[in-house]
């Protein structure tokens, strides 16, 4: 089967073909060891991958491999760099920024890396952030800490603005760390270089404590998340276990995948329900979750109940507002619970404590788990080989153990979900042995906001 470099994806086809600014002509510093043999790497795509291709017999696709070339589109000695984080925290960009900075001085010789201050804010003149000259003695601790030594924001900013500011510099390697937002302003930088005919390499990396990015199966600093969110569902439990009819409830980050809470409740098996966006369950009636609750109770008096912050918004109050990333404001999933377990249990003269645990701020600012650093090493490597080479308009990502060139348009056309008709759902429920919950119904008597 010879592997496909297009292919469709529900009523959109994907190119797997990267651009480049140009030809590669400049031999690479680097040993000829080091360079990557195949420049394609073959993986086969199937529903448990992408449930878009559900039902389909599985696809063999081409890739472009991550890693060094032979030659270079760049002159080391006349290139420079600029690295930006943006949107949330999350472990490991310290990491990653750290790895760009080490590789390009020390693989390629290259002196001139700028770290651009808060985000994209930090190329727009009105908000006067000022550039750090990022070195390998400034950076070869920050590993050790959380959050980003660059400082992030949220929110678009003028892609000509970024551009002019990239022009002042004489950037030529732009490498932007952030979430499906970030990578669409990438690809919204990327076209105004090209408009004005630049040769400016445009590299994401994709990160998302949420595990939410498209196509990616598993970003940087998720291990890390499930391992704290882990923690802190087992601290639920033992306050479950203390006092009679007592409900632990923890709600973890996933504003529309439940990936945290469903790996954290695979981990361990305290978890008794788990509440994610990608299903409305209800909460009233037969099959409800107060239902459920209170069978639980009676038969084992305790429960722990893991909840992604996304989940159930079909029970919140509608709001209208958004961020400044442009998502929806959620409602407070986890007061909802609180209140209506509170009313039902007190309506069945069931005496009962509830305990709750919110670890989400907590989770995104540690430093990454050794797993995590390890990724992040070959994420900032690799997007410093791409953007040598000339790459543009593009991530490097992690595909089943391999680290591949994606065209930013694979990550910007959706937001990943939960495949919850899949093997890895269906594990997760047998894992804590949660029953079957009835769906949500607008038209029937749940009885919550709307």
């Amino acid at each position: 089967m010879k592997p496909l470099t297009s292919f469709s994806v529900g009523d959109f086809t994907l190119h797997t073909n990267i651009d480049t600014l140009g030809r590669a002509a400049i031999p690479s510093p680097l040993p000829e060891s080091s360079h990557i043999g195949a420049s394609e790497t073959p993986l086969f795509l199937d529903g448990e991958y992408l449930e878009e291709l559900s039902g389909r017999p599985p696809l063999a696709v081409s890739f472009e491999a991550a890693g060094p070339r032979p030659v270079l589109y760049f002159d080391a000695s006349k290139t420079k760099c600029a690295v930006v984080t943006c949107g949330g925290l999350c472990p490991g960009i310290n990491d990653v920024i750290r790895s760009i900075v080490m590789e390009a001085f020390h693989k390629y010789g290259i002196r001139a890396v700028f770290g651009i201050r808060y985000g994209l804010e930090g190329f727009i003149p009105k908000f006067a952030h000022e550039v750090e000259e990022l070195t390998p003695e400034k950076v070869t601790d920050i590993h050790q800490f959380g959050g980003t030594i660059l400082g992030s924001s949220r929110g678009p900013q003028d892609p000509e603005e970024i551009v002019d500011a990239l022009e002042r510099m004489n950037v030529n390697a732009l490498f932007l760390i952030g979430g499906d937002g970030t990578m669409r302003a990438s690809s919204g930088i990327y076209r105004e270089i090209a408009k004005r005919g630049l040769r400016v390499s445009v590299i994401g990396i994709p990160k998302t404590i949420d595990n939410d990015i498209s196509f990616i199966n598993q970003s940087f600093g998720f291990e890390t998340a499930v391992f704290k969110a882990a923690e802190a569902i087992q601290c639920a439990h033992t306050e479950a276990l203390g006092y009679k009819n007592c409900v632990g409830i923890v709600k973890l980050m996933g504003r529309e995948s439940g990936f945290i809470a469903a790996h954290a409740a695979l981990a361990l098996k305290e978890v008794n329900f788990i509440l994610i966006p990608e299903i409305p369950f209800a909460l009233h009636g037969p099959g409800g979750l107060l239902q459920e609750l209170t069978k639980r109770l009676s038969s084992r008096k305790h429960a722990v109940i893991v909840v992604a912050e996304g989940a159930g918004q079909h029970l919140t109050e509608t709001r209208s507002e958004k961020d400044p990333s442009g998502n929806p404001v959620l409602g407070d999933i986890a007061e909802v619970l609180r209140r209506e377990i509170s009313a039902h249990l007190r309506a069945q003269d069931m005496p009962f404590t509830i305990k709750y645990i919110d670890p989400s701020y907590t989770i995104r600012a540690v430093p990454a788990n050794a797993n995590d650093r390890v990724y992040c090493g070959f994420l900032g490597q690799n997007a410093v080989h791409a953007a040598m080479a000339g790459r543009t308009n593009m991530v490097v990502a992690k595909l089943m153990d391999r680290y591949v060139h994606l065209p930013l348009e694979a990550v910007t056309r959706t937001r990943r979900k939960l495949n919850v008709h899949s093997g890895y759902w269906q594990a997760v429920l047998d894992s804590i042995g949660q029953p079957e919950l009835a769906l949500y119904s607008a038209s029937g008597a749940d009885g919550a906001a709307s």
